[in-house]
């Protein structure tokens, strides 16, 4: 059973040592004995059920020897022995291989658990989330949860149960967390996995589930049921860690155990395994020795290794660690930080301060065993300082508020059926004087403010508590916080009064404490039952008195003790005087207005308020003076009573001002005022008010009370003063407490009494400016009529109010009346229109006095009426109010109907304006008469004409006129149907009267008529009468049509219907007019232009005039009737005949054929559509005469026609031949041509022959099937995979949405992926060029196509799959594996290849493209952490093979540790090819110094009997280091000898040791040693000295001896100054500290600025080189703008790149071979291209059986072809080429000798071989075509050849010539025939060498490399030169002014200090302060600038940061922010 290795690359697996049968057990074992044992785990199966057994195969698997000691352990460390394997040796069980069971972890350790959920998830599962109830936040109650389970583990404790919660939201340690630790028992990795398993209550852990309280005992009773067992269920841990976060680490470590036990749990990881479908309830138990933090790899978690760190020193804990917090978690935890830990007080507070709770007030605190409980809260973020709080400390939760404010407490127990006990405890908060004491709960407000300033809105005060419950609930002595009782029925308000006041029950809280037999939820938010139980009739109340548990009437008991507290500690009012009950309706709530019982006095603190006392009110606004009037109190009393709020009402004084009540609170009474002050107030408020008014008249006009004034008589001005009742003048009113003095106005106001209401007309404000009096000047504009009154009143200056506190201000009227004035003018007034001539009108006057006020005439006048033209009368004159000219007529001449306009003067003498011209538009009067004409009596007209009449209508003066509706009618009378006329005169007067033709059917002669003209509207107007004389009309009357056939005319009747023969011609057609007398009319050419037929549109008007009409067409069609149309139309008639001519059939002249439905037929099927054949005359008219004795006629013919199920019917119903079952042989599809002949006629019909239904699938363009096709691993086929449906008989068919699938093998992979295609319109389906991934060999892939269910006949493709040898698949890393890795040291040269599918090393790779990775720890899996050190490949030796890359001279990390290693190769931008990851172990340097674990503090010691002031140094440990400060010499042993030394050689008195000696030696054991130093008593020394004290090391072994370790001290021989020294030196080492800090940091920052400017200088330098190279390419570049047009000018270069690329060129279309190989170069047509075309026309003929050929580099590679193709492909290995044979490449032609021109030839000779060029391999390539083409010479012409031949000759060997023209001379002369032609190139069919790309493709390459260059040199350039900018501002910023001033002056604090030591000042900072290594010294020996640079960043990282060192740019900023606290003195390590 031997152990097999793991996986080389990836996670390594467990391997499975022996086969498992059914019935085994699976072991997984740890080997870990020694430290070189393997990490990893293996796996043992074994079946056995005996120790001995299972420890030989234990043995056997390991390869231990069989008397070997070694133990077999859990992972609990419980030994495996022969009586507990069976128990303890289960299936999948870890176990340990260790030298004894209490040995230390030498490496962590991985254990399987498995946490499936317990049943009770299903059973419970309602009862498990948080939830907020009345406004609390949940997360508190959450973080509760964790510290319950803390309480729980550290129950056991007999010191200190500390309890940390660390949030942790520093970003700089990592992501926030949230960490719980206690110091409690901690866990076993087995109660570990319990306690990850969901619902494993303390109740349910039994059976296979260790407990992780180690078997559940139920506590002891204890007080308040404090017994910290309450970690309970199984869930509220882990429900609480995924509340708060996503991620929950568990780290525990029990007390017995050398293992520290680690679990994580996280949502990321579950919803990871749900995705890969793994066990999702399965994961890892790391075990690992404390403080060991290798693991924690990630910068998200870089928090958890100071958290580990504090892992050595504790002996058991726990600690879980939760990431991933929610963002809204985090800012609640952050922002209310005060809020949540004040409530986490509350839910522990008895667990923190004990039973009782925490009595601040108490005098003397009882000792109590719950002092030792520390919950201790702490935050930690970015640049703030950590709050940090005890629980303990804080003061404000509620239950200490509650315990602190109450007077007394009433305790009492509950007992509940079965075993559930209750303690209960009531508290009484006291009302005190004017407020309660009960304290408020921010969760519960339960009044208003004290405070308020709302004088007229005051709420009576509700009861203290509120609307709060009694009782809060604790559980175990902890609180549940969603549960509350309100009450119990002993303890609720009572319904009737009872011994205490109601609101006494408001004054009372309480707690109940309850023991584990009440359930509460999962969550422990609230309990299930805990008020029915308590509730419940049976439960039983008892009082606990002075700790003893009594029986008695509960309520009883209780109501007495309320009483004695109200009697005892409430401070109350006391209301006496009863005045009754009332109802306050000045109250808004309805509720609260009644009942109210009234009271006349009341008795408070000590003093008796009466009603009509004067009181005064604090803190209301403004303060109020006043007499009491009563008391109220709200509820029904009657008699004296105390009580607690209540009103009181007081009447405002002095009331005369006020004459108001106001209510406010008892509590707002002054207590403190006198009787004496508020009379004062009183009598000085009453003293200064206005009194009345005196106004005066300066400028005369005044105005009388009650007098009547004319209209616009003006008021004089007036003058007003104010006076009080003193009769003193005054303006302002006198000054009050109530606001300050108010400025007094005087308002005049002047109102007009109208009956609409009153009217303010004028409005002034009149000011007192002191200077001036108040003043109104005159009133001129009163000019409107009525009652006014003239008001002044004095106002406020600010609000303008007339009346002030209810009183109104002086004011004064005057009434008086404006009447109108004497007429002075007149104007017309409105008249009636129209005015017409003799219609009578009237004109009112209006007259009006000066100010335009309507008034009457006062004397008789006549007024006076004129107008030129017309004559005007009128009838009388109207006096009075309204003056009325009556009945005014007028009449005159009018030439319009519209009327015409007159000017009308009228003149009323005696006014001062007494004439008014005004216009009126004059029209004629009403109808009078009528005139017609002409005026003769008699008139002729002819029968069918209209005659016209001239009508006017006439007013009283002759003026035509008009009106609405004015309709002159003209009747005719004397015959029947005769028209009657009318027309409208309405408009103007006058019009034709016309209408109708007057028409009388049959007159023969003439006949008169009577015509009566009259205006029926107008009866007034007499009618006129006409006389008609009708005669006869001569108009054309009839049409008549003829048909002359011969002689025999017949008559053709209008519509009549004539059949005629089709396309014959209608002749003879005649046509005759008659009058209406049926006379004959002659036919003139006039009548013939008015005569029209509508079948020719020309007529021939010669024949019309003789009576012919033109020849009609017959239609030749049977279907077309000719509709035949004569008109004649003149201006009196229109007369027409009509005629149908209807076509007949004529004799049999043709055959139709006619096709129903589609003309397309598959191959092989019949045609679906049926072909009808018609016979037809010469028109194409079906004849009807042909019968089915026709049939035998009918013949069928055409190409392919297949004739077997041709069928041939007659159908009767539309006499037509039918022709069914047309079908083909197999033939050319398309169109086919059907000939059908009858008799002497035939027709043809086209059908279309299309392919068959889908038989097969087809490639298109894939010939060579049947042979392998070979492909590449992961590359493309040669061309994409299109397929063709076709019929059986191989016809495309375009059959769309026919599915199409490749099926092929599992191990075949195809990209893209395998899916379903469909057919396009065509048939075809495109695959695409396909990518194939398939392990090496053949494979085949078959098409798969479905149609109507049948599956189709498909191709199959045989795919020859070749490894590929470009593709890198891993890395191959060469290196000394004996090498050690001393720190600081260089690795063992690291020798690098990539290697290929083809296992061969792949060659020709950029070096910058591998690079190797370090970091610390190993990584998990193959994951790289972020932050590790990369370093690039070194230059290749060229001594060195080729494919192989070297990393040499990589120093080794200062730190020692276990680091991994790990080569990477950049496959492109995303994929990195990684090696395994190589784990070295770097051990520390060689020795070279003494130092101790941090730097002491200098010494001040005296020589005094304190042994304290003695002592020297105390637990100083030495140890021997190595130049990085890594402990080393663990091996050593020696000794270390203490001296002292006096810095002066001549000082003699130098202080001893203790015993009064010199010399002090301590052992040096395993790398240190332990020094504890005391100076002698009375040691003799020089006071206030400097002394050293020198620990030399006495080490043996070591070949070169370490430099001591130094130790200054202050010796002073006086105790009191060996104090002050020691403080002084304390802030010497202080200092000196804070300088060196200082001095690195600038030192460091100096190194960066000049790292900088190097880089400036390089890019400089190459920005400037490449910018050289450019010109040399003709490219200029701006001076501005640089980036924008290399930019756009590389985007110009890449297109006309690419415009290069795509023009055509020659290129070989033959197939090339995969290079499956690296060994296959490929065939010989891809290897060479050639520029000319015609050189590469005969080259490639000459060439052509070789061009196929595939040349490899190997025989074996070739023999693979070989087997590959089965022998059909050629091929050429090169290992088998005679080379000496080969042509020397370099040789001249054969006409040059010895440098010489033998002779001069023609034809431009040059070799063969120069005209190739070879894009790779070009060594293989000359190999193989010198020796394929050897000296053959290329040459112009035949001619040219022969000549060049013959000389030649003369001389040497001639070689092969082929002439650019295409012939060939061999080289022994024979040349013609067909074989020495070359074909043209066409013929060649692609089997051409290629052309290469034009070398203008070339020279954009190089271009655009170069300004691609460019481009990154000068973002370089601009980028460092920011930088450079960046940190030389920041070198004179004035924070860095300030460093550098603050370094100043503590350097000279340090020379103050060490000259009041004694000390030498020094100007640098000693060096035992900054250790060496860490300084730079610039001063050294110059180095070369880049050497230089790479040891000054290496210095500037401490060893922990040379791991991994973070970039430039974030190194630099961290440089420049250095803490506060290193710039102090602080000594703590930095990371940059």
């Amino acid at each position: 059973m031997a152990a097999a290795a793991g996986g080389s690359r990836g996670a390594r697996r467990p391997v499975l040592l022996t086969p498992r049968g059914s019935g085994d057990r699976t072991v997984f074992l740890f080997d870990r004995r020694r430290e070189q044992a393997d990490l990893d785990e293996k796996v043992l199966s074994y079946g056995k059920d005996n120790y001995r057994g299972f420890r030989s195969a234990v043995c056997q698997a390991f390869g231990i020897a069989t008397d070997e000691n070694f133990v077999i352990t859990t992972t609990n460390r419980k030994e495996i022995t022969e009586d507990n394997f069976s128990e303890l040796v289960q299936d999948g069980v870890t176990l340990y291989l260790l030298q004894s069971v209490d040995q230390m972890l030498l490496s962590a350790t991985k254990e399987r658990i498995d946490f499936l959920p317990h049943y009770d998830t299903l059973v419970k599962s309602g009862m498990y989330e948080y939830y907020a109830s009345e406004g609390q936040n949940p997360l508190p109650f959450a973080l509760a949860e964790l510290i319950d389970n803390s309480l729980s583990a550290t129950s056991r404790n007999t010191g200190i149960r500390s309890i940390q919660i660390k949030l942790l939201f520093d970003d700089s340690h990592g992501k926030p967390a949230v960490a719980v630790i206690d110091n409690g028992r901690g866990m076993t990795s087995k109660q570990l996995n319990n306690w990850a398993v969901y619902r494993l209550s303390k109740f349910t852990r039994q059976g296979d589930f260790e407990s992780d309280h180690s078997g559940y005992v139920r506590p002891l009773p204890v007080p308040r049921s404090l017994n910290s067992d309450i970690s309970y269920f199984g869930v509220g841990g882990k429900q609480a860690v995924f509340f708060v976060g996503q991620s929950a680490r568990m780290i525990s470590k029990p007390a017995d155990s050398q293992d520290v036990h680690e679990l994580v749990l996280s949502k990321e990881d579950f919803e990871k395994k749900e995705k890969n479908k793994e066990a999702i309830y399965s994961g890892y138990i790391r075990n690992r020795k404390p403080s060991d933090s290798t693991h924690i790899t990630s910068d998200d978690e870089r928090f958890l290794r100071n958290l580990i760190l504090e892992e050595r020193d504790k002996e058991s804990f726990t600690a879980v660690v939760i990431t991933g917090v929610q963002p809204d978690h985090m800012q609640y935890l952050k922002n209310y930080f005060h809020l949540w830990t004040r409530q986490l007080a509350h839910i522990y507070h008895y667990y923190i301060h004990g039973p009782k709770g925490n009595e601040t007030n108490a005098v003397t605190k009882d000792i109590s065993p719950f002092n030792n409980i520390d919950i201790q809260i702490s935050m930690f973020e970015k640049g703030k300082v950590p709050k940090i709080v005890n629980l303990r400390e804080i003061k404000d939760d509620m239950q200490t508020l509650y315990i602190n404010t109450a007077a007394d407490s009433f305790e009492f127990k509950a007992h509940v059926e079965g075993e559930g006990i209750v303690e209960g405890i009531i508290r009484y908060h006291p009302f005190l004087y004017d407020k309660e004491t009960y304290p408020d709960d921010p969760c519960f407000p339960s009044k208003l403010n004290d405070d308020d300033d709302d004088e007229d809105c005051f709420i009576v005060e509700k009861g203290a508590r509120g609307k709060r419950p009694i009782f809060e609930c604790f559980w175990n002595g902890r609180l549940i916080p969603y549960t509350t009782v309100e009450d119990f029925e002993w303890c609720a308000p009572p319904k009737k009064r009872g011994l205490a006041p109601i609101e006494c029950y408001n004054r009372i809280s309480g707690a109940l404490f309850t023991n584990d037999k009440f359930q509460v939820s999962t969550n422990k938010l609230t309990f299930m039952d805990l008020e029915l139980k308590l509730k419940d009739k049976n439960t039983l109340f008892t009082r606990i008195f002075n700790g003893q548990e009594q029986r008695m009437k509960i309520d009883r008991e209780f109501a007495l003790w309320l009483k004695d507290c109200h009697e005892k500690y409430d401070k109350q009012i006391k209301f006496t005087v009863f005045k009754g009950i009332t109802t306050r309706t000045d109250l808004p709530s309805k509720r609260m207005q009644s009942p109210w019982t009234m009271y006349a006095a009341i008795e408070w603190d000590g003093k008796t308020y009466k009603t009509g006392q004067l009181v005064k009110t604090v803190k209301t606004l403004p303060i109020f003076y006043g007499s009491i009037e009563k008391f109220f109190l709200y509820g029904d009393h009657d008699g004296d009573i105390f009580a607690t709020g209540g009103e009181v009402q007081i009447a405002l004084e002095p009331q005369a001002l006020y004459a108001e009540m106001k209510t406010v609170p008892i509590s707002k009474l002054d207590r403190t005022v006198s009787d004496k002050a508020v009379k004062k107030y009183i009598e000085d408020e009453m003293a200064r008010l206005p009194d009345k008014l005196s106004v005066t008249w300066p400028e005369g006009d005044e105005l009388l009370p009650n007098e009547t004034r004319f209209a616009g008589t003006p008021i004089g001005a007036l003058r007003i003063e104010i006076l009080n009742k003193k009769g003193e003048a005054m303006q302002k009113l006198p000054g009050t407490s109530h606001g300050g003095s108010k400025k007094l106005l005087v308002e005049l106001k002047v109102i007009l009494h109208s009956p609409t209401g009153n009217k303010e007309i004028i409005s002034h404000i009149s000011q007192h400016g002191g200077k001036w009096p108040y003043w109104f000047k005159k009133m001129e504009n009163l000019q409107k009529l009525g009652n006014y009154t003239l008001k002044l009143q004095v106002v406020l200056n600010e609000s303008n109010a007339d009346t002030y506190a209810g009183r109104p201000l002086p004011s004064k009227t005057f009434k008086f009346t404006i009447i109108e004035g004497k007429p002075e003018k007149f104007s017309v007034g409105l008249l009636e229109l129209p005015f017409r001539v003799g219609v009578p009108f009237n004109i009112p006057l209006e007259l009006q006095d000066e100010f335009g006020h309507a008034t009457q005439l006062t004397t008789a006048m006549k007024p006076i009426l004129e107008a030129s033209g017309l004559s005007l009368q009128y009838g009388e004159v109207t006096a009075g109010t309204k003056c009325i000219i009556k009945g005014v007529t007028a009449k005159g001449c009018i030439n319009s109907c519209q009327g015409k306009n007159f000017n009308l003067k009228v003149t009323l003498p005696g006014l001062k304006e007494d004439t008014q011209i005004f216009k009126i538009r004059l029209q004629p009067g009403p109808p009078h008469q009528l005139k017609v004409k002409p005026d003769s009596e008699i008139l002729k007209i002819e029968n069918g004409t209209a005659f016209p009449f001239q009508v006017e209508v006439l007013d009283e003066s002759g003026n035509i006129t008009a009106q609405p509706k004015l309709i002159v009618h003209c009747k005719f009378l004397g015959a029947s149907n005769l028209p009657v006329y009318s027309v409208d005169c309405s408009n103007a007067g006058t019009n034709i009267l016309t209408g109708p033709v007057i028409h009388v059917q049959n007159i023969k002669k003439d006949q008169l008529l009577k015509a009566r003209i009259e205006i029926l509207s107008c009866k007034d107007v007499p009618p006129v009468e006409k006389i008609i004389k009708l005669l006869p009309s001569s108009h054309v009357a009839r049409l008549q049509i003829l048909s002359m056939d011969g002689q025999k005319a017949i008559q053709i009747k209008h519509q009549d219907e004539i059949n005629w023969v089709a396309g014959d011609v209608m002749h003879n057609l005649i046509f005759q007019m008659y009058d209406e007398g049926e006379r004959e009319i002659h036919i003139t050419p006039a009548m013939a232009e008015k005569i029209k037929v509508n079948w020719t549109p020309r007529i021939n008007r010669e024949q019309l005039i003789q009576g012919l009409l033109p020849d009609v067409k017959v239609p030749t069609s049977v279907k077309d009737v000719r509709y035949c149309l004569i008109t004649y139309l003149d201006d009196h008639v229109s007369l027409e005949s009509a005629f149908t001519v209807r076509p007949l059939p004529d004799e049999p002249k043709h055959i139709k054929c006619k096709l129903k439905g589609p003309n397309t037929l598959q191959m092989g099927e019949e045609l679906q559509s049926e072909i009808d054949i018609m016979i037809t005359d010469q028109y194409g008219n079906q004849v009807q005469t042909v019968t089915s004795a026709c049939l035998n006629s009918l013949g069928v013919s055409g190409p392919g026609l297949d004739k077997s199920n041709l069928k041939i019917t007659w159908q009767e119903s539309t006499l037509t031949m039918r022709v069914k079952g047309i079908r083909f042989k197999p033939c050319l599809l398309g169109s086919k041509e059907l000939c059908f002949a009858w008799r002497e006629f035939s027709d043809f019909l086209r059908v279309n022959l299309t392919a068959g239904s889908p038989a097969k699938l087809q490639f298109v363009d894939w010939p060579e099937l049947e042979k392998p096709v070979a492909v590449i691993n992961g590359r493309e086929l040669q061309k994409p995979l299109i397929v063709q449906l076709c019929d059986q008989w191989g016809n495309p068919s375009p059959e769309p949405n026919v599915k199409i699938s490749l099926i092929k093998g599992n191990n075949l992979k195809i990209v893209p992926s395998n899916q379903q295609l469909k057919t396009d319109e065509n048939g075809r389906a495109n695959l695409g060029v396909i990518s194939i991934h398939a392990p090496r060999g053949e494979h085949t892939l078959q098409l798969k196509a479905l149609h109507n269910k049948t599956t189709l006949d498909c191709p199959i493709i045989t795919l020859n799959v070749l490894p590929d040898p470009e593709k890198p698949v891993c890395l191959n890393v060469k290196y000394d594996k004996n090498a050690s890795f001393p720190a600081g040291g260089t690795f063992p040269d690291f020798m690098v290849s990539v290697l290929s599918e083809d296992d061969n090393i792949i060659k020709n790779i950029n070096p910058a493209r591998i690079s190797m990775k370090m970091w610390e720890a190993q990584s998990s899996g193959t994951r790289i952490p972020v932050d590790v050190t990369t370093f690039s490949c070194s230059k290749v030796k060229d001594d060195k093979e080729d494919g192989f890359f070297y990393f040499r001279d990589k120093v080794v990390p200062e730190r020692v540790g276990t680091y991994s290693i790990q080569f990477t190769f950049a496959m492109d931008k995303t994929n990195m090819l990684s090696s395994d990851q190589i784990i070295v172990e770097v051990v520390p340097n060689d020795p070279v110094r003494l130092l101790p674990d941090s730097l002491p503090a200098t010494p001040a010691v005296s020589n005094v009997r304190t042994l304290t002031s003695r002592t020297l140094v105390k637990d100083l440990y030495l140890h021997v280091m190595d130049e990085y400060n890594n402990r080393t010499g663990i091996d050593l042993v020696g000794r270390i000898i203490a001296k002292i030394k006096s810095p002066s050689e001549d000082d003699t008195e130098v202080p001893q040791f203790q015993g009064k000696v010199s010399t002090i030696e301590f052992p040096f054991d395993r790398g240190s040693a332990e020094i504890n130093l005391v100076l002698a008593e009375n040691s003799p020394g020089r006071d206030s000295t400097e002394y050293i004290l020198v620990f030399e090391p006495d080490l043996p072994a070591l070949k070169k001896p370490l430099e001591p370790y130094c130790l200054s001290f202050m010796f002073y021989n006086d105790f009191k100054k060996q104090q002050q020294m020691a403080t002084l030196t304390r802030e010497r080492d202080q200092l000196s500290q804070s300088i060196g800090v200082y001095r690195n940091w600038f030192d460091t920052t100096n190194q960066l600025v000049t790292e900088i400017k190097c880089q400036v200088k390089e890019a400089e330098t190459r920005e400037t080189h490449l910018k050289n190279e450019l010109r040399k390419h003709q490219i200029e570049l701006p001076q501005t703008n640089t980036l924008q047009y290399v930019d756009s000018l590389i985007k110009q270069k890449i297109l006309d790149q690419e415009r290069v690329m795509k023009q055509p060129r020659r290129t070989c279309t033959l197939p090339n071979y995969p290079k499956g190989n690296q060994d296959i170069l490929g065939k010989i047509a891809h290897l060479a291209q050639i520029e000319d075309n015609e050189a590469a026309k005969v080259i490639s003929w000459h060439l052509a059986s070789d061009m196929d050929c595939v040349v490899t580099l190997t025989t074996e590679a070739a023999r693979s072809i070989f087997d590959e193709t089965q022998g059909r492909q050629q091929v050429l290995p090169l290992d088998s080429i005679y080379k000496k044979t080969l042509p020397d490449w370099n040789r001249p032609l054969p006409h040059l000798r010895n440098g010489k021109i033998f002779f001069r030839p023609i034809g431009n000779p040059v070799f063969a071989r120069d005209l190739l060029t070879f894009p790779d391999n070009v060594e293989h390539c000359q190999t193989v075509f010198g020796m394929l083409l050897g000296d053959t010479i290329i040459i112009d012409n035949l001619d040219a050849a022969n000549h060049y031949r013959k000389e030649v000759v003369k001389i040497t060997h001639c070689p092969t010539l082929l002439t650019r023209e295409g012939d060939r001379i061999r080289s022994n002369g024979k040349f013609g025939g067909l074989q020495n032609k070359a074909p043209p190139m066409d013929k060649l069919r692609g089997m051409v060498f290629g052309a290469p790309m034009p070398k203008l493709y070339s020279t954009f390459s190089g271009q655009i490399d170069l300004l691609q260059q460019y481009r990154a040199a000068v973002v370089k350039l601009d980028s460092v030169n920011k930088d450079l900018d960046l940190h030389l501002q920041s070198l004179n910023t004035p924070e860095m002014q300030k460093k550098k001033q603050e370094l100043a002056e503590q350097e000279k604090s340090l020379k103050l200090i060490e000259q009041k030591l004694g000390m030498t000042p020094s100007d640098k900072v000693t060096e035992s302060l900054l250790q060496p290594h860490h300084m730079l010294d610039m001063s050294d020996t110059p180095i070369p600038p880049k050497r230089m640079r790479r040891e000054t960043v290496k210095k500037l990282y401490s060893s922990e940061e040379w791991i991994s060192s973070p970039t430039k740019k974030q190194q630099q900023q961290q440089l420049l922010q250095i803490s506060p606290s290193e710039l102090n003195g602080t000594p703590r390590k930095r990371k940059a």
